[in-house]
């Protein structure tokens, strides 16, 4: 129990500043249909073909090399365009531009979703992310064994007692108890994004998704994306039309089902150059393949409405304080009582 308890400690105070950064910025992308405060971003959804297509087409005019255009939607009622030269802008839902940037440092919802997943540092960055995940995951298995010796002597406190290190050190281990669940699932869900691995892990137990994409009689011209807009809405009505992705050999479209908690959906509509229109639609049924796609919805709070946002939140300030406290102790306080 010593070896566990020293593991925990070394591990924690080593690990501890990234995990703080990961609960930083994590709780500013929950909330960040919230605070982009730009014109029309509270604006109702207008998600008509003629609407969509006119937003397609101001897009394209604004600048070239489109790429990617994600639809307003009930979280933020702009439209977000990318281009090739990883510039990129917000149109409202009249085509109108409200902002542009020419890399992700122009706007701040970019550089901190960068911060939260890549470290600024992109796959590299990526996979220091997915392993502090994993640590933090073995953090919480080791504090609660840790916890189950002095539990009876829980008493649940934000702040310790006082700035002493065997102070700290109970705050710590039963403010740990009390985050647990909510830090083993953003744990979890946010490394299995990350390595496949642990994703497979986790949805090991449901069986494959039977793959039945499907080819429609009818054709579109390339760049008619009215076309391409109703056909959607025919195909799969009640859906929400969500985003574009734009690339030289093929067009593909994609739409959220009433069922999909995936904020763009994982339902496509391909369009490839001579027109031909193919479908890779998931069904309601429960498989590997649809539980992995809700690891980022419940990860991002896109679910659940502004409890699950709330609870997440509470993660993010408990992992917080208890990262920055951990820090503190063992790297101030170790040296002065040693």
């Amino acid at each position: 129990m010593a070896l566990l308890a020293t593991l925990h400690r070394w591990a924690g105070a080593t690990i501890g500043l990234i995990l703080i950064v990961m609960g930083l910025s994590g709780i500013a992308l929950v909330w960040e249909g919230e605070w982009i405060g730009l014109p029309g971003a509270d604006d109702p959804v207008v998600a008509s073909p003629f609407s969509l297509t006119q937003t397609v087409e101001a897009a394209s005019t604004h600048h070239h090399g489109l790429t990617r255009i994600t639809f307003a939607s009930d979280e933020l009622g702009l439209h977000q365009a990318a281009y090739s030269d990883g510039s990129g802008a917000y149109l409202d839902q009249t085509g109108a531009i409200v902002d542009q940037w020419n890399s992700v440092w122009g706007r701040p919802e970019l550089w901190i979703f960068d911060l939260h997943h890549y470290l600024f540092a992109g796959e590299a960055g990526e996979i220091v992310v997915g392993v502090a995940g994993i640590a933090g995951v073995l953090f919480i298995v080791s504090g609660a064994i840790l916890w189950w010796r002095t539990r009876k002597t829980f008493s649940f406190r934000l702040w310790p007692k006082r700035m002493s290190r065997s102070a700290i050190v109970r705050q710590h281990r039963d403010l740990g108890i009390v985050m647990a669940p909510v830090l083993l699932l953003t744990m979890l869900t946010g490394s299995a994004m990350i390595f496949e691995p642990v994703s497979a892990a986790i949805v090991s137990p449901l069986p494959e998704r039977s793959p039945k994409p499907l080819s429609l009689d009818s054709r579109v011209e390339r760049g008619d994306w009215q076309a391409v807009f109703r056909i959607a809405e025919l195909t799969f009505p009640g859906a929400a039309i969500r985003r574009i992705q734009i690339a030289e050999e093929a067009s593909t479209l994609r739409v959220r089902q009433p069922f999909e908690w995936t904020p763009n959906g994982r339902t496509y509509l391909r369009f490839d150059q001579t027109g031909e229109v193919r479908i890779d639609a998931p069904d309601a049924t429960l498989d590997k393949q649809s539980l992995s796609e809700k690891f980022y919805p419940i990860h991002a709070g896109k679910v659940g409405g502004l409890t699950w946002q709330i609870f997440l939140t509470s993660g993010g300030l408990g992992l917080i304080i208890l990262g920055a406290f951990a820090c503190f102790s063992f790297w101030t306080l170790r040296k002065a009582n040693p």
